[in-house]
This record gives structure tokens, C-alpha cells and sequence, in this order.
């Protein structure tokens, strides 16, 4: 199986120290989410985007993925979180076992986390949405407690 969880990569851990991700929204570093098939293989070690077993291009899907739109930052109780609206790449033809969270103006195009789909999500010639969980210290997809 191509993905084998969900990983908050340990390169993004320690770029936060360095201050390579601004997840400001509308101020801040664009991001992005690229999806992949199922010969990908990705672990909490993987460290940039690659194009290497990234779905093909479909309807609005193409290469290096969508720009997603952040949230901007907050905490709750001890829990800081960040999060992005969902998003949809419509007349698109897509099977995707899981994605990549990435950020699109640093050099390298340094990995933020690993989603794995727990499966193949498709659609032909129609809407592929991803949808974000709530924004909140319990749910959000970038939470650090």
C-alpha cells in the first residue's frame, strides 16, 4: 500500500524553529496539496514535494497540485492549530490514495505533513474535493500540543 498513515513531516518540526513556514493567511507562504496514486510512498521522513507518482493532470488538477487557502493560526488551551478551507479540482478525472501538504514559496518546497486517504478516493470527469476537519485543537490538520 502506497500510504501507511498521516504524518506531520520531522523536517517541518524543525523548519518551524527556523522560521521557514509562515502560515499567515493572506500574508503568509502560499501552500499547497498535491495528490498521488498508489505507488507513492511517503513517511513523517519525507521532506519535500516530488512530482515522482503524482496523479496526472485533470480538469483543474494540474502538476504540483492546488494552492490551498490558509487559516490563520490560533490555540486552544495549551494546543496551537492552523488549517485550510477545502479544496476542489472539478472536471477532473482522479484516483488518489493520499496527498501532500507543501509549501510552495520556500526554497525546496519543503513537506508541512502526509495525508493518507485510508484508500483510493476517485472521480470521473466530475468534482475530487478534499475536506479539511474543523479548526479546532482537537480536529485541525496542523495541530502542535
Amino acid at each position: 500500500m502506497a500510504f501507511s498513515g498521516n504524518f506531520m513531516c520531522t523536517s517541518f518540526k524543525v523548519e518551524l524553529m527556523r522560521a521557514v513556514h509562515n502560515f499567515t493567511a493572506s500574508t503568509g507562504n502560499t501552500f499547497k496539496l498535491a495528490l498521488y496514486d498508489t505507488s507513492a510512498s511517503f513517511t513523517a521522513a519525507t521532506s519535500a514535494y516530488t512530482a515522482t507518482n503524482e496523479v496526472a493532470n485533470s480538469g483543474t488538477y494540474s502538476a504540483g497540485g492546488g494552492t490551498l487557502t490558509n487559516v490563520t493560526p490560533t490555540s486552544s488551551g495549551t494546543t496551537a492549530f492552523t488549517d485550510f478551507a477545502d479544496i476542489s479540482f472539478t472536471s477532473a478525472t482522479i484516483t488518489a490514495y493520499g496527498a501532500m501538504i507543501y509549501n510552495d514559496s520556500a526554497t525546496g518546497d519543503p513537506a508541512v505533513c502526509i495525508l493518507d486517504f485510508g484508500g483510493a478516493k476517485t472521480s470521473t470527469n466530475g468534482t475530487f474535493t478534499v475536506i479539511f476537519p474543523t479548526a479546532d485543537a482537537t480536529n485541525a490538520i496542523i495541530r502542535i500540543a
